[in-house]
């Protein structure tokens, strides 16, 4: 977006301005935003996600698969590349391509290298369980006094753990 003043230099500078119930916005380069006694001394902060993501949107225009949309929810390649969301599960499959392309860009690889989620045996998930439910059955025990059942139930929770 180019600067409203001078139109030469891209707007780093949004203004909002509400002037009796009228909003109105002013977008300025950073020397019309300073003529007009606005600091813009605070450093734009360089992230190189920023930089690929732009990258990626300017690349959006040029390409021709852009009109490729989901069979199940609609959404289309250069509405993903825009917002970033796919639609829903069956998007993978429609832009697979497109995606193992981005996923090298980013990650460095089509394929996952880091943790995945196991699950738990339900082995362990009972023997916790059951460990929870003597630890409780231990806490009753002592609040009654009832000495003998909390030791038994001590001796009982070790052996499990």
């Amino acid at each position: 977006m180019l600067c409203e003043q001078c139109k030469e230099l891209e707007a780093r500078v949004h203004l909002t301005q509400i002037v009796e119930n009228a909003v109105t916005h002013v977008h300025l380069c950073e020397r019309c935003a300073a003529e007009r006694g606005i600091e813009t001394g605070a450093p734009e902060p360089k992230h190189p996600l920023g930089d690929f993501l732009q990258a990626v949107q300017q690349q959006a225009a040029q390409l021709p698969g852009d009109a490729a949309r989901c069979a199940y929810c609609g959404t289309s390649l250069r509405e993903f590349r825009a917002s970033g969301k796919l639609g829903c599960a069956h998007c993978y499959a429609a832009f697979e391509q497109s995606l193992r392309e981005l996923l090298r860009r980013v990650h460095g690889s089509v394929r996952h290298q880091g943790w995945q989620y196991e699950v738990r045996d339900p082995e362990v998930m009972t023997r916790t369980q059951r460990l929870d439910a003597l630890r409780d059955k231990l806490q009753k025990a002592v609040a009654e006094e009832a000495f003998e059942l909390a030791a038994s139930l001590r001796d009982e929770i070790r052996g499990l753990e």
